[in-house]
């Protein structure tokens, strides 16, 4: 069952990353669409990771 899950989430992945490349391209529109929400998914995600880093390195100057 997570095996299936996780299969599918590389899939959504790799799609997303297709959509991407096609609508730099010029690709149709539902394919511009999937490059922002993956796109913008990206952000979410690395906007999170540097505000958990960031806490975590605010954290561990206070014990210098």
């Amino acid at each position: 069952m997570i095996g299936a899950v996780l299969l599918g989430l590389v899939v959504l992945l790799i799609g997303g990353c297709a959509c991407v490349f096609w609508a730099e391209r010029g690709g149709p529109r539902w394919a511009r669409v999937v490059a922002t929400v993956t796109l913008s998914a990206s952000e979410l995600l690395r906007n999170s990771d540097k505000k958990r880093r960031w806490g975590q390195n605010s954290s561990s100057q206070g014990d210098d």
